[in-house]
């Protein structure tokens, strides 16, 4: 029995079922090998010949600046061209697309706005293994690529960089994205044109982009976009510098609601409440007080209007000023009408390929102007919309939809997208706005619009301290929040007016964009709270 058992342990004696069982035992084994073997041949790039570019390529460790690697010496891709010839560069960017066939794969690496097309090729230099590596690599990865700057014989229609094309001899990932991306920068960067109707109806909707907004910035039109909004506050800076304005900057927790009314944001402060500022208003009137003469400030400002439109915001970068005048507001006027007219002919003058990278997205219509700029009375306003059939009362304020009809009409009789509009009545105005001496129905401001939208509301401000009381009370605020603001006209303060700017507005109206969250890096509107 003993024996009997051993034999059937050795395999001499075993049933037919037994048998079935061994054979599949030993098939499943022998394909467990196979598949293995396939596997590492797989990763091998189907060579199992050594890879003689092994470490001229793969995942780059973590930067965590353990050496300062000097001996490598990057070139940004724009300027590539002057180096086609003069052996090898480093560059650093992302990989915007990857395809390998065979022996080979192309690759083009964008670098912000810029991209250019790489080119591996298995050679001397290049292995299997290499091509299959740099293939694989998630789009949107950071990669630093050594690699000799090659002229080509016919333009590279999908790349800025159209004379030339990288030959890879090193590649490294720097940082790997993930593979499944939330959006596809090349869906994001499509043209917005209904009319092209072979175009490839893919299209990233606004809230999936905001939802990603570090992915979406990152398209040429994006990138574009918020470098000429930068030049948008360097040519507000410049210009007003050059005029003799001083930069300040003011808090943005406040005792009292800035420009009155409920559309103000409440916060916690220790023991008490207090606000976020509406505007800078109060405070560029004190450096006014205080002798700085011409002011101007960059900043936040917050409105808590529950308004979920184009054009609102719950918070927007305020481009403010304010100047002391000898008599008569119309010198605060000019020189603001003056200083838009400039930073107009600064974008289109410094900024045209920006203007340009928008365009290929976006439909762009030049922006028009007049120099000086088209100066037009709120009556006369309100003239032309009655006579194109609109019913307005003469102190009503203009509604969104009559701003735009009024700027079509003023761009069909006088050709331009830019101009302003005087003398509006004293009861839309802010507590703080000089009545017009000769008319106490209406008032020494003034309102400036793009394309038929208000970009700057402003007015000569009140500075006699007593008349300022009057005026506080009327509209219903508790003068002794604003205690200190009263106070520092008390010590003797020159007659002066300004304006308040919103950045994103100037920016998505120049460009004649639809919405200002395309101007908004990170928007804050009543519905959106994150990123």
């Amino acid at each position: 029995m003993v024996e009997e058992k051993e034999n059937v342990a050795n395999g001499e004696q075993v049933s037919k079922k037994g048998a079935k069982k061994l054979a599949k035992a030993a098939k499943k084994a022998e394909q467990k090998a196979e598949n293995a073997s396939a596997a590492a041949a797989n990763n091998a790039g189907g060579d199992s010949a050594e890879d003689h570019a092994a470490g001229r390529y793969g995942l780059s460790e973590m930067i965590q600046s353990k050496d300062k690697r000097s001996e490598r010496n990057f070139f940004p891709v724009s300027e590539l061209s002057v180096q086609v010839g003069k052996g090898l560069v480093w560059v650093r960017g992302r990989v915007h697309t990857s395809r390998a066939k065979g022996k080979q794969c192309f690759l083009i690496l964008r670098q912000q706005s810029s991209t250019v097309q790489c080119i591996l090729a298995v050679g001397d230099v290049i292995s299997k293994q290499m091509v299959k590596f740099a293939g694989n690599i998630p789009k949107e990865s950071i990669i630093d690529i050594q690699a000799k700057p090659v002229a080509v014989s016919s333009k590279i229609e999908s790349c800025t960089e159209q004379s030339l094309e990288l030959s890879v001899e090193q590649i490294f990932v720097i940082s790997q994205a993930k593979a499944q991306l939330p959006l596809q920068i090349e869906d994001a960067s499509r043209p917005e044109n209904a009319e092209d109707a072979e175009g490839l109806n893919i299209r990233v909707n606004q809230d999936t982009r905001l939802d990603n907004r570090v992915l979406d910035l990152r398209t040429p039109a994006n990138q574009a976009i918020f470098r000429l909004e930068a030049g948008v506050c360097r040519l507000f800076r410049d210009i007003l510098t050059e005029q003799g304005f001083t930069e300040i900057h003011t808090p943005k927790i406040i005792s009292a609601a800035s420009e009155g009314g409920a559309n103000v944001f409440t916060v916690s402060y220790f023991k008490d409440s207090a606000y976020l500022a509406q505007s800078p208003q109060l405070y560029k009137q004190m450096a006014i007080a205080a002798d700085f003469d011409k002011v101007y400030t960059v900043g936040a400002v917050f409105r808590a209007e529950d308004s979920n439109t184009h054009r609102h915001l719950t918070e927007f970068v305020g481009l403010d000023l304010e100047m002391a005048f000898k008599y008569h507001y119309h010198e605060v006027l000019h020189t603001i009408g003056n200083t838009f007219t400039s930073i107009f002919k600064g974008l289109r003058d410094k900024y045209a390929k920006e203007i340009e990278s928008v365009g290929q997205q976006y439909k762009v219509d030049a922006f028009k102007f007049l120099e000086p700029p088209l100066i037009l009375q709120f009556a006369d306003g309100v003239a032309m919309l009655r006579e194109a059939g609109v019913e307005t009362g003469d102190e009503e304020d203009l509604s969104t939809p009559n701003e735009k009809l009024l700027g079509r009409l003023v761009k069909a009789k006088y050709d331009t997208d830019f101009y302003i509009l005087d003398k509006f009545p004293l009861a839309i105005r802010p507590f703080y706005t000089m009545p017009d001496p000769n008319n106490p129905v209406y008032s020494n401001s003034y309102d400036m619009f793009m394309r038929g939208e208000e970009i700057l509301s402003g007015a000569q401000r009140i500075h006699d301290p007593e008349y300022l009381i009057e005026r506080a009370k009327h509209h219903g605020i508790d003068t002794s929040k604003i205690a200190a603001y009263i106070e520092s006209f008390r010590y003797g303060c020159p007659p002066h007016a300004g304006g308040g700017i919103g950045m994103e507005r100037v920016v998505m109206l120049y460009l004649g964009l639809d919405n200002i969250r395309k101007t908004s890096m990170f928007p804050r509107d009543p519905k959106r709270l994150t990123p």
